[in-house]
């Protein structure tokens, strides 16, 4: 089995020094916010609704997406 992932930085780190994330979904640029998730794990999320073009036709996607700190969900509350 492999070893444990340990998180390096603090929550409180993460939480004072966590940049937002730029990511670009078929040329659409969104911006993950950072977030402690109910989890307890810390990371970057993007909840939002985009159109993509499929033959022409504009069709509307919901975007969910979860950026997570491995290991994070384990380090001490502050």
């Amino acid at each position: 089995m492999a070893a444990k992932t340990t998180c390096p930085v603090t929550r409180a780190e993460f939480a004072e020094k966590a940049k937002p994330v730029e990511v670009i979904i078929d040329g659409t640029k969104m911006t993950a916010i950072n977030r402690e998730f109910s989890t307890g794990s810390l990371g970057w999320n993007i909840s939002n609704k985009m159109t993509i073009m499929i033959e022409g036709k504009a069709v509307t996607v919901q975007v969910g997406l979860n950026l997570t700190i491995v290991g994070s969900k384990d380090l001490p509350r502050e």
